[in-house]
């Protein structure tokens, strides 16, 4: 298993990988970690998230393979993708999405982005 902090990080089909990514922005209870990818030419997809209960969510193409984690301190969250396919090839990239509400504009939420991690998986 690689632990990868950030920039670029390679593997086999098959291979596991493990992603780490610090948000050092003060956490609040109302806060998720999410876990996003993006293809070049397409949209960034979220694939996976976790709150501050530890419950987690993951997306169609990712479930069963990769699992989302977070430490103590919920400034740093890590993503360990197994059985990796090589359309798993993406920038990865985790974001502190918080909730808040204001008196005025009611409920609204602001991400706190970690650094990208570009992943290439190939055969």
């Amino acid at each position: 298993v690689q632990l990868a902090d950030s920039g670029r990080e390679t593997a086999q089909v098959g291979q596991s990988l493990k992603l780490s990514c610090v948000i050092s922005e003060r956490d609040i209870n109302r806060c998720d970690m999410v876990w996003y990818r993006q293809v070049p030419g397409n949209e960034r997809d979220m694939i996976a998230s976790i709150d501050s209960s530890n419950i987690t969510k993951y997306e169609g193409p990712v479930k069963g393979r990769f699992t989302v984690s977070q430490d103590n301190t919920r400034k740093t969250t890590y993503l360990q993708m197994t059985n990796l396919k090589i359309e798993d090839t993406a920038v990865y990239k985790c974001g502190k999405v918080c909730h808040y509400t204001d008196a005025v504009i009611g409920d609204y939420t602001r991400t706190y982005w970690g650094q990208e991690t570009q992943v290439t998986v190939s055969s």
